[in-house]
């Protein structure tokens, strides 16, 4: 879904455009909806896995960059010469798994985008039920997961978690879903997490100073340059705005841009609506990686794909809150 313009942060709460009433009428159900999580948390009784879990997880609903940081710690791990392995949902995917994702072998409505994604550069696997899951890459080898997403779910049990937060639009308005889009209280999620990776520019959030946990500086950097000439630009990401602004500050010419809802599946009038507006403006189309792997195979050709990347400004101190599970995966 989109999310709605009253959760923004910085607006004035009695403002029309803050929907004062939505949010009355919402708050009943945010109640509700943080009630059974504490509940769901408090009564669970995770398992262990046989091997570490890093859980890369955010506050949030979507946009913060939890699944380039999963890449970005999986290859660290990778290189220092353990066998890392992503594991996610596979949220929009028919297959519940245990399954190793292979993307010539798979498609998005399979195994869904971000576990795609992730299988072009390294190994991925989705799971519904984490724990089988995560039985299931030990047994073929893995020496640690990194999982995407999962810090709400307390199934598994989580050797390491890192919260991945938007610096410049870190908790919205600062309630809990459906009236704002945290999923949860800030301190209380903080309070189960090892350290904090704070994508982009901006301070330091007053909770996350609060909480003493370690914050981990990182950035969203593109693999390439922006393709030449106008560009009719789409994106169904967290923030598609973030990818808008990203590609015109790397010198792409954005001539239009079109957002679609988180996770959006594009189908055929889509594709002919988007087709249309690069027609007008005599423009190429361009989308993210993660939107990309959603498209029909046949349009994937004429569309680009703008990759970016997860770079922590500080590796040495990534290398630092990781070392605990260094330790376990190398212990026999």
């Amino acid at each position: 879904m989109k999310a709605p313009y009253f959760w923004s942060a910085g607006l004035d709460p009695r403002s029309r455009e803050a929907a004062p009433l939505t949010r009355l009428l919402l708050t009943p159900f945010s109640m509700i909806y943080l009630w059974a999580l504490r509940r769901k948390l408090a009564r669970a009784a995770p398992e262990t896995a046989p091997i570490p879990v890093v859980c890369i997880g955010n506050l949030t609903t979507g946009g913060a960059g939890k699944t380039p940081v999963t890449e970005a710690i999986r290859n660290r791990i990778n290189e220092r010469g353990l066998r890392a392995a992503s594991l996610s949902r596979g949220h929009g995917g028919s297959q519940r798994g245990p399954l190793k994702v292979d993307p010539a072998r798979h498609v998005y409505g399979e195994v869904g985008d971000e576990p795609l994604l992730l299988a072009q550069s390294g190994e991925a696997w989705i799971g519904r039920a984490r724990p089988e899951a995560a039985r299931a890459m030990a047994a073929d080898g893995a020496d640690i997961i990194v999982m995407d997403d999962g810090h709400q779910n307390p199934s598994l049990k989580k050797d390491l978690t890192l919260i991945v937060i938007d610096a410049g639009a870190p908790f919205g308005n600062g309630h809990v879903l459906p009236k704002g889009p945290l999923r949860e209280k800030v301190p209380e999620g903080l309070a189960r997490a090892q350290a904090v990776v704070l994508m982009g520019e901006g301070p330091v959030p007053r909770d996350v100073i609060a909480s003493g946990l370690p914050v981990l500086r990182a950035r969203l950097a593109p693999v390439s340059r922006a393709p030449a000439g106008p560009l009719v630009a789409f994106a169904g990401i967290g923030r598609p705005q973030k990818f808008f602004d990203s590609l015109a500050e790397a010198g792409g010419t954005v001539a239009d841009a079109v957002p679609f809802a988180d996770h959006h599946p594009y189908g055929k009038g889509d594709i002919q609506f988007l087709r249309r507006l690069a027609k007008d403006h005599s423009a190429h189309l361009i989308t993210t990686s993660k939107d990309h792997v959603r498209l029909p195979p046949e349009v994937r050709q004429e569309i680009h794909a703008w990759p970016v990347t997860a770079l922590f400004e500080d590796i040495a101190a990534l290398d630092a809150v990781l070392a605990p599970i260094f330790k376990r995966a190398i212990t026999p």
